[in-house]
């Protein structure tokens, strides 16, 4: 069903022999692809149709993914085999395993797409990762457990959250070097960036919030707290984040509060809470930015949220312990 036809007739024969459509080939071009830490792969799951429609197995607890620049490979790390798996999308087989060190958790990659950046957690470093030779280059130490990682548009500093020290590093790429620590909220996990560079908003899992940093001076703007009738303070856990390309409105998992908060950036004021499913986790918009992707961490499952209603649309069961999700549109 991914094979490359050069005529219309060899593709209408194959579609034959197969039973399949044209339009169902072209729905397959539209998928999200959810990591299943307990299950070593990848749910496959066809966002016309809202339906699982296969797996691709991949090394030993797979969580954080990315695309590459081009959208055909996809990377997932996977945290108990300490490597980059690097998956051509048209085949959905392995192309090649790259070493990450000890417990990879998150990563990002450089503007170019030659340099991936991982937080190490057992080590406390940020490694860094020259994607054409497999090879760690350097470690960066940081404070303990580090976990989300972001680079700046221009790729001269990467981002690095410790949730012990609930610090946000900033690391001048050119030296190799941290030129500061910013204390934000308690246990900081993931980031997002506003479409102009100016700020980095950080979620804080055991603060019940997000801080937002001017990535000028590195100073903090404001705090976005978060509330949830009947949930008490301790169970809003928010960890992942995702933004609109107008900047104008962020999403963020409220863990285990089992909510998406939909967020005024400009305000800095919550507008809509949609119930997901059990540990809302991870988060992502398709392109349309119409509908929002939410991966549910104890109910084994993956939320479709019509955004323009603010209401689910459909629960999909996805595998035991998903982590994120990724759409290739």
């Amino acid at each position: 069903m991914n094979r490359t036809h050069r005529t219309a007739r060899p593709l209408q024969a194959f579609l034959l022999t197969t039973g399949l459509t044209v339009s169902a080939v072209s729905a397959q071009a539209q998928l999200a692809y959810v990591s299943s830490e307990k299950d070593n792969a990848l749910a496959i799951v066809d966002v016309k149709t809202q339906s699982v429609v296969g797996h691709i197995p991949t090394c030993k607890r797979p969580r954080h993914m990315a695309l590459s620049a081009d959208r055909k490979q996809l990377m997932t790390a996977c945290g108990d085999s300490g490597q980059l798996d690097v998956i051509d999308l048209a085949t959905r087989k392995s192309l090649r395993r790259v070493s990450l060190g000890e417990d990879p958790e998150a990563f990002d990659l450089s503007p170019d797409g030659k340099t991936l950046y991982v937080s190490n957690e057992e080590d406390g470093e940020l490694g860094i990762v020259d994607l054409a030779s497999g090879k760690r280059t350097q470690g960066i130490e940081v404070g303990k457990e580090p976990e989300g990682v972001k680079v700046s548009a221009d790729g001269k500093t990467v981002y690095v959250t410790s949730e012990v020290a609930s610090l946000v590093h900033v690391i001048d790429v050119a030296s190799g070097k941290v030129v500061k620590n910013v204390q934000v909220g308690k246990r900081p996990r993931r980031f997002a960036l506003t479409p102009d560079g100016r700020q980095l908003w950080v979620t804080n899992e055991l603060a019940a919030s997000v801080t937002v940093l001017s990535t000028q001076d590195h100073s903090v703007l404001g705090t976005v707290k978060f509330e949830v009738k009947g949930a008490r303070a301790a169970d809003i856990t928010p960890v992942g984040i995702t933004m609109t390309a107008d900047g104008k409105r962020a999403f963020v998992a409220l863990g285990k509060a089992n909510h998406v908060a939909f967020v005024d950036v400009a305000g800095r004021k919550v507008d809509k809470l949609v119930l997901a499913g059990k540990r809302a986790w991870g988060v992502t918009l398709n392109r349309a930015e119409d509908r929002l992707y939410v991966v549910n961490g104890l109910s084994d499952d993956l939320t479709i949220i019509d955004v323009p209603a603010a209401k689910a649309l459909k629960t999909i069961a996805v595998g035991r312990v998903p982590y994120g999700v990724v759409i290739a549109e």
